[in-house]
């Protein structure tokens, strides 16, 4: 079972202003396709404390696949992706691409999100849209295919030909 983590990137969640659904929706998803939620922290839109959240994740071995949520947008304070793309050490630019691609289905403004995607050590980090509509739409796209790509990462696959 595949280990996962959720970081939210949140100013008013983490002052306690606004609940966090877009985590809930995360972790309803992961469980739901086999994944083992083993860390979840909602922290503020501050691109250091972010980044060492997440090679702190990556580092330790605590997470296989990290999801993160939140700060993907144009406020001055969204900053994930630049947290996520300081850390990693090999971009994986296919599923950010696949879902925008997708939610473009939905809505014309999902070419305004900025998400990013790569990998650090053994980890997958993978950043989804804010809103929990968008997380549902995307996470649902992409799970399917990540069991083989994290498969690969940990040396228990050694292709993409499909079984």
């Amino acid at each position: 079972m595949k280990r996962v983590a959720i970081v939210v990137a949140s100013d008013s969640g983490y002052e306690g202003t606004r609940e966090d659904t877009s985590g809930k929706v995360i972790r309803e998803i992961a469980e739901q396709n086999g994944y083992r939620i083993v860390h979840t922290v909602l922290l503020p839109d501050e691109q250091e404390r972010l980044s060492q959240e997440l090679a702190y994740l990556s580092d330790e071995g605590i997470a296989d696949l990290i999801l993160t949520t939140g700060g993907t947008g144009f406020s001055p304070r969204d900053c994930m992706p630049e947290a996520t793309k300081a850390v990693i050490e090999r971009e994986v630019p296919g599923i950010p691409e696949a879902m925008r691609f997708y939610s473009l289905q939905f809505t014309k403004r999902a070419m305004l999100s900025r998400q990013a995607a790569g990998i650090r050590r053994n980890t997958l980090i993978i950043n989804l849209p804010g809103s929990p509509k968008a997380v549902r739409e995307c996470l649902e796209y992409i799970i399917s295919e990540l069991e083989h790509g994290l498969e690969v990462l940990a040396g228990e696959a050694s292709n993409c030909a499909r079984r």
